[in-house]
């Protein structure tokens, strides 16, 4: 998959192919988003074009009103890596910064189809675009006529009788629900983010960890272990994740801490997306570093085992 920052990039990669573009902000990338994203694709293949998601980097509440933004669902690195598996050609992911803020409707389709080429535009029901979110999906498909593209406006996603939406899937997170966080994404709640130094004090426990920083504006589920998958170059591990400020010692900040089981590779600074499978327990703060590694090696064994019965 290309991942293009600006659209002068994505007009230079693409040459006079057309395109099908998802178009949205996609924030967690949730079943309702996979569903505009993969009629998007299902038009690329049909009429053999590029299938692109153009979406942004950031959200767009932080140009329009910073004290109105939510906490992020997903983020850069996981996005793409979701969007990679689904088979998306392309990825434009631009940030959203005050000159899209003030731009209209109009001069913002304009500049999406001279750099695209789209045949076809898919957006969701909710989707806003220009100054003041004056454009909507009706406007979207008024404009079609004008500058020779089809428009499409997906319906909203159901489940057990509620609409998907980030919202909804924001107050799953802060509850803890990781299974029904789970079923509402369509895959598995994701964090991804580039390894940091820690303490140093899982290597010398006998459990290295990488260690990501979990930014103030991120959705997270509580404080506790859980088994995960961690993705790296392309390559898919077992591993159990601890999520807290480390009771057990003092001066911690609230981080991610990750065990890949069976690997021992320097990855500081590396990008690794980790994906929640199931919880383990709640955050502890042991008597002592032998009851910690007791309890980090019952870990281990619950956690292949939930790994081992649920990942196929």
């Amino acid at each position: 998959m290309l991942i293009c920052n600006k659209l002068s990039e994505a007009k230079q990669l693409l040459g006079d192919k057309g395109t099908a573009v998802a178009l949205g902000t996609f924030d967690g990338v949730h079943i309702g988003h996979q569903s505009i994203i993969q009629r998007a694709m299902n038009l690329a293949k049909a009429h053999k074009l590029v299938s692109v998601v153009y979406t942004f980097s950031n959200h767009p509440l932080e140009q329009i009103a910073p004290d109105k933004v939510p906490m992020q669902i997903g983020d850069n690195i996981s996005k793409a890596d979701i969007l990679k598996a689904m088979g998306v050609q392309m990825l434009v992911n631009v940030a959203f910064n005050e000159k899209l803020c003030r731009q209209s409707p109009e001069t913002f389709i304009d500049e999406l189809c001279r750099s695209l080429n789209p045949h076809y535009l898919v957006t969701g029901p909710n989707f806003s675009f220009g100054a003041k979110a004056k454009g909507n999906p009706r406007m979207l498909l008024r404009m079609g006529e004008e500058y020779g593209f089809q428009a499409e406006v997906g319906q909203a996603v159901q489940l057990d009788g509620r609409m998907v939406s980030s919202t909804r899937i924001r107050s799953l997170i802060e509850a803890g629900d990781l299974e029904k966080t789970n079923e509402y994404l369509g895959r598995y709640f994701s964090f991804g983010g580039r390894v940091i130094h820690g303490d140093h004090r899982g290597r010398k426990l006998g459990f290295p960890t990488a260690n990501l920083a979990i930014g103030s504006h991120r959705a997270m589920l509580p404080n506790g272990a859980y088994a995960v998958l961690i993705w790296l170059n392309g390559k898919r591990y077992n591993g159990i994740a601890n999520i807290g400020d480390n009771p057990t010692f003092e001066g911690c900040n609230r981080r991610l801490e990750v065990n890949i089981l069976d690997f021992s590779q320097n990855i500081y600074d590396a990008a690794i997306t980790v994906q929640f499978v199931g919880k383990l327990r709640e955050q502890k703060k042991f008597s002592g570093v032998d009851a910690l590694v007791k309890q980090l090696r019952a870990d281990e064994i619950t956690a292949r085992k939930l790994l081992a019965d649920k990942v196929k």
